[in-house]
């Protein structure tokens, strides 16, 4: 995909219905008040001595800032969060609502915006579960707070 089709996904997904079930759908995980959509995926790292990683982890994020880019011209710039915190209220047993409760555990911050009239917040975000995994550039579509 490249940000042309990026920015549709994120635009079919501000106007979506939430599904009532947690489960897939064609670009991701939802569940009740949200989608979670995999723009891009690299493939894994379990033979690499780290070079690769971060050639890849810094492309990631040059493709999440220029996405960022076309998303601050219609929305403003964002608001930069760190889900570092969440994370420790999770593991210290806190009941954090979804998705931000699973979020917390792979992507260590966000770019958030809250669009004018649609009534959803938009953020994008740079996944990896451990150092031998893919990485993934996320979508996040939701119209559940931030805790």
């Amino acid at each position: 995909m490249d940000i042309a089709q990026y920015l549709a996904v994120i635009d079919l997904l501000c106007t979506r219905e939430f599904p009532e079930e947690h489960g897939r759908t064609d670009v991701g995980e939802s569940g009740p008040g949200y989608f979670t959509a995999e723009l891009q995926t690299s493939d894994e790292f379990w033979e690499d001595d780290g070079t690769e990683r971060e050639e890849t982890e810094a492309q990631y994020e040059f493709d999440r800032d220029g996405l960022g880019e076309r998303l601050s011209a219609r929305w403003g710039p964002p608001q930069m969060f760190s889900l570092a915190g969440i994370l420790d209220r999770v593991l210290q047993g806190e009941a954090i609502p979804e998705p931000w409760s699973t979020l917390s555990g792979h992507v260590p911050d966000l770019h958030l915006w809250q669009p004018p009239g649609v009534g959803r917040y938009v953020a994008l975000g740079i996944s990896q579960w451990d150092k031998e995994l893919p990485f993934q550039l996320l979508a996040l579509v939701t119209d559940i707070d931030p805790p």
